[in-house]
């Protein structure tokens, strides 16, 4: 039997304008996001910059926002959900797992956090393509402060650490056999150790955070396993500050687990493209995306 997985896309897909056709039909629930956030978040969205839109502070939350209208906008009820790094709370969201408002409280103090983080120990990822995770994962072992933050998809592997030692990977990948391996526009080294200090605040607010058991089974970034235990599910919400998303592994146990239709629910198409290169035999699935 074919099943529907929703996907939520995370940080960096985010764009002017974005959402801005839902304020209508949405305006009560935009109107209490601005208050929960303490500023106008859809002022942001609708009328600001790519420059403004990149603040950690304001793309988690608008992201998820985004996702989140759009997945309440679903007649039908996916058989499984996930997201990627961010998308995840998109996701608890859309499977009933988490109310949407403490869901955004968790993600703006999750934004802000790791925004501490980055402002202590300068970080940025960079993109590896086309070598081997098994390679990757070896280069990484042999450089401090560099780890394996993003299994994008077979060839597309993203690292994550210290900017000098950033560098210094990129050229052992390239060495190593890399198509190409380039730095990243982003302003820290997400989903690597140096995100450990935002682990007290958040792993506050999550275990404080009421869970339900969700309506259908999330497929976690850390394990890229189903989850349905709120308990396993906290668990690893806050070990993903500090671990890589496990995106390539977690479509294909999706596609094991019978899903044929996948729906991109949020700004861009990024995953789409992922799931594409990932589907043994891409022909054989449907792809969709709702923005």
């Amino acid at each position: 039997m074919s099943k529907t997985a929703y996907i939520f896309p995370g940080q960096g897909s985010q764009f002017p304008g974005m959402a801005q056709e839902l304020y209508s039909s949405h305006k009560d629930l935009m109107e209490r996001a601005n208050e929960l956030l303490g500023f106008r978040i859809t002022d942001i969205m609708f009328e600001g910059t790519e420059e403004d839109l990149k603040a950690t502070s304001v793309t988690q939350p608008a992201v998820f926002l985004h996702s989140v209208l759009l997945a309440l906008d679903q007649e039908q009820q996916p058989d499984m959900v996930a997201g990627h790094s961010l998308g995840e709370f998109s996701a608890l969201v859309a499977c009933g797992a988490l109310d949407w408002e403490d869901g955004l409280r968790l993600v703006a103090l999750r934004a802000n956090e790791m925004h501490k983080c980055c402002e202590a120990v300068p970080g940025t990822m960079a993109a590896v393509i086309k070598l081997a995770d098994d390679v990757i994962e070896s280069v990484c072992a042999d450089i401090e402060g560099v780890v394996p933050a993003n299994y994008n998809s077979p060839g597309q592997v993203v690292i994550s650490g210290e900017v000098s030692a950033i560098e210094l990977a990129c050229e052992k990948m390239k060495e190593a056999g890399a198509k190409r391996a380039l730095p990243l526009s982003v302003s820290g080294a997400f989903h690597s150790p140096l995100m450990e200090p935002a682990r007290e605040a958040l792993g506050q607010a999550i275990e404080a955070t009421p869970f339900r058991v969700p309506r259908c089974p999330i497929y976690q970034n850390v394990t890229a396993l189903p989850s349905t235990d709120p308990a396993v599910i906290k668990d690893n919400l806050l070990k993903q500050l500090t671990s890589p998303v496990r995106w390539t592994q977690t479509v294909q146990n999706m596609l094991a687990d019978g899903a044929t239709r996948f729906v991109e629910l949020g700004p861009g198409t990024v995953l789409q493209g992922l799931v594409k290169r990932i589907a043994p035999s891409p022909t054989e699935i449907i792809l969709e995306g709702i923005q």
